[in-house]
């Protein structure tokens, strides 16, 4: 890798790597899918697979990275001597194609909520947050359209500044303040009158709310915000030095994970249940309800300005790494081609996500599959290229790839984790993701 690419602290890589696996997998996700598949049972669930799958998948993938040190769609070849591995780049690289479509919706929405609050804060007329009307904006076509174009576009242009300019400095600051605010927001939500059962709900496990469908999609949730099986991961760690620690880097972002979606669940369910809204609202459930938790602040407003700016903060992190992905192989390590390239991708992604966009407007009524446009899109890659990319590095790694050599990247070990992780990878990791990825089909 060029110099100009690479890392220059653990903790600027810790932090870009947290707030590309966290963004809106933890903030936006992780609430509606918890709402709509349990509560504390989705959360149990989601616990277990970030913890015993999750971790040591995302352990892994910084290995292959570390000891690549190339594009992922060349990686696997240069690992194993075998080009047709090489599918399991392309097939990461598909993935974040597609995640970035949809994510830049959620993105477009929350450059629409800013402009809203800005407008609203302007005017000094003393309006109600929760007068911003979610359904109305969603379903207007030339503004969703635009915020997501915005999105994307200020996504390029951090990605044409490359990876350190661009990210390294800006994470050292946002990521820690995104945590202050959403502390103060669960302390705000836990003192709302009858938020006690929105706090039963997200916390309390009941076992006739776990499904067999619930399961699936605390796996995908995992993987989701974890960003595995897009070698996007392995894409940050191979700008990693080698003092770089895999087992550090991986347990902070996980529990950083971890934490973020159990305060957005702590912020959003104790709210839910104090203003009479349904658990099972969809993707629209954050939009919602944090307004109307603001609207019980002094200048809540101004503090909802703040939320949202740290919000879309967290969102471009996470888009900057799905397209830093695409750039990198198709630049193959050239810089000199990163601003065209960029460009190019991103008219591309902004041209196949406009109908995620407007399946909830004008193509509401185009549902198959997995739902609306939008739907299927977050299926494709979340219970799909997710898990097949995931599961193919694991085959890699466990089958191919050289012990001795794993071991050395694996850096120093003196709780003497390397072999329960090796034997996790070579044999019980990949025939649960089979069997897992095959049961949704059944």
């Amino acid at each position: 890798m060029h110099n100009e690419s690479q890392w220059k602290s653990s903790l600027g890589f810790i932090l870009a790597s947290a707030g590309s696996a966290i963004g809106l997998g933890a903030m936006w996700k992780f609430p509606y899918m918890a709402g709509i598949y349990g509560g504390g049972a989705f959360l149990l669930m989601f616990l277990i697979f970030t913890l015993f799958v999750g971790l040591p998948l995302l352990m892994m993938e910084f290995t292959v990275g570390k000891m690549g040190k190339t594009y992922t769609t060349k990686i696997y070849e240069k690992l194993t001597n075998r080009k047709w591995l090489n599918i399991i780049g392309w097939n990461g690289n598909l993935a974040v194609f597609i995640l970035f479509g949809f994510y830049s919706v959620i993105g477009g929405w929350i450059i629409i909520y800013i402009f809203n609050v800005l407008l609203q804060i302007c005017s000094f007329n003393g309006g109600k947050l929760s007068q911003i009307e979610f359904e109305s904006i969603i379903s207007n076509p030339w503004l969703t359209v635009t915020g997501q174009g915005i999105f994307i576009l200020l996504t390029m242009f951090i990605v044409m500044m490359g990876v350190e300019k661009g990210l390294e400095k800006a994470s050292k600051f946002m990521m820690p303040l995104l945590f202050i605010f959403l502390i103060i927001i669960v302390v705000k939500s836990l003192t709302l009158d009858g938020s006690f059962e929105g706090l039963k709900y997200i916390l309390q496990p009941r076992l006739e709310d776990i499904s067999i469908e619930g399961i699936l999609f605390a796996l995908g949730q995992s993987f989701f915000t974890l960003s595995l099986g897009t070698t996007g991961m392995i894409t940050y760690a191979s700008y990693a030095s080698k003092e770089m620690t895999i087992k550090t880097s991986a347990v902070s972002i996980v529990a950083m994970n971890i934490l973020v979606s159990v305060l957005a669940g702590l912020a959003i369910f104790p709210a839910i249940s104090a203003f009479g809204y349904s658990p099972t609202e969809g993707p629209g459930l954050l939009f919602k309800v944090l307004p109307k938790v603001f609207d019980q602040m002094a200048y809540g407003s101004g503090f909802y300005f703040i939320f949202l700016i740290l919000f879309l903060f967290a969102a471009l992190t996470s888009s900057i790494s799905l397209l830093e992905l695409n750039v990198s192989n198709f630049t193959k390590n050239d810089n000199s081609k990163r601003k065209s390239v960029s460009l190019y991708i991103s008219v591309l992604v902004f041209m196949i996500s406009i109908p995620a966009t407007l399946s909830f407007g004008s193509l509401s009524h185009v549902k198959f599959a997995a739902g609306t446009i939008f739907d299927n899109m977050d299926f494709l890659v979340s219970n799909i290229l997710m898990p097949i990319g995931a599961l193919g590095t694991t085959l890699v790694v466990g089958q191919l790839l050289d012990k001795h050599a794993l071991k050395e990247h694996f850096g120093k070990d003196k709780f003497r984790l390397f072999m329960p992780w090796y034997y996790l990878i070579k044999f019980i990791l990949p025939v649960v993701i089979i069997l897992i990825f095959v049961v949704q089909f059944l």
